[in-house]
């Protein structure tokens, strides 16, 4: 039997983490410097190249954070559904507040792989498999609430949710999330049983 409890990250990494999560997302990875973030998080040099070992392994710890809270949104949202056809709602209501309230400067992963061309290496890997496990989780949600096609619907959303949230940035949320929502609800409609 395993007695041991996970550790809980050090206050250091923490600092790190969210210091490179806001410069990141607010700046752009290759424009924030590691000095920068050293300071903002008022750490040592050796302990961001102790706790992460350079500037990439920090990138692809902001972007796992990202991943994680996402899934646990996912996962609270299907908690609080009281069946699937509510969950859709839910998952369409969590993508508009997420254009007007977090993601306010576009999709972290969209911005990174932008600045990541390479499709082997490890962020842009990271990236393809977030995405695929927010389309394949779209596609669940849409099959369990009888929708036809789940996997055009998850599609769909997909390409609606990187629109709503490039065109958030762009346009503001108050035109786009309007929108994203409107259009989100028609592609369900239009995949309801008959």
């Amino acid at each position: 039997m395993d007695t041991t409890t996970p550790r809980r990250p050090s206050a250091a990494r923490t600092r790190l983490i969210d210091t490179a999560t806001r410069l990141f997302y607010e700046e752009g990875i290759h424009a924030v410097g590691v000095d920068r973030i050293i300071e903002e998080a008022e750490v040592t040099r050796a302990t961001l190249y102790k706790q992460f070992g350079g500037k990439e392994n920090l990138v692809l710890a902001y972007l796992r954070n990202e991943d994680e809270m996402l899934r646990a949104m996912f996962d609270e949202a299907g908690a609080d559904a009281t069946g699937p056809a509510t969950l859709v709602d839910a998952v369409i209501d969590g993508i508009a507040a997420d254009i007007r309230q977090r993601h306010t400067r576009g999709c972290p992963f969209i911005n990174a792989a932008a600045e990541y061309p390479d499709a082997a290496g490890p962020v842009r890997t990271l990236i393809d498999e977030h995405r695929e496990w927010f389309r394949s989780t779209l596609e669940d949600v849409a099959a369990a609430a009888g929708l036809r096609q789940p996997s055009e619907v998850a599609a769909s959303l997909v390409l609606l949710r990187d629109a709503a949230l490039v065109g958030g940035y762009l346009d503001g949320e108050d035109r786009v999330a309007p929108a994203f929502e409107r259009t989100a609800r028609a592609v369900v409609e239009g995949h309801r049983g008959v």
